[in-house]
């Protein structure tokens, strides 16, 4: 269950790590973290099914225990950018793009 979104941004920013389902808004923000790759900024689990969480939760213990890993996770977490600031500026470069395209068609 997903009440809002809007826990996962806030633990994000401050280097609380989440461990979640794959559903809705959190599939949207929280990228499984690889150690072989150093991408990510969480743990994300599917199906909804206890030993998937169970796994998820050992993989983060796992994470945690290699200091250098847990510090590039926590890194890759905080410099995520979820403000208004970054989704408006997507927003006026899509509508830019859509004018041009408007523009291009109609000539």
């Amino acid at each position: 269950y997903e009440p809002c979104g809007l826990g996962q941004m806030m633990s994000l920013r401050y280097g609380t790590i989440p461990i979640v389902r794959k559903t809705g808004g959190l599939a949207d923000s929280v990228r499984d973290y690889s150690p072989r790759t150093g991408k990510g900024n969480g743990f994300v689990f599917e199906p909804y099914k206890p030993d998937r969480l169970l796994a998820a939760a050992r993989r983060a213990i796992a994470t945690f225990a290699e200091q250098s890993d847990w510090s590039r996770l926590v890194g890759n977490a905080m410099s995520d950018d979820f403000s208004w600031e970054r989704s408006a500026a997507k927003y006026v470069a899509m509508y830019k793009d859509a004018l041009k395209r408007a523009h291009a068609r109609a000539a």
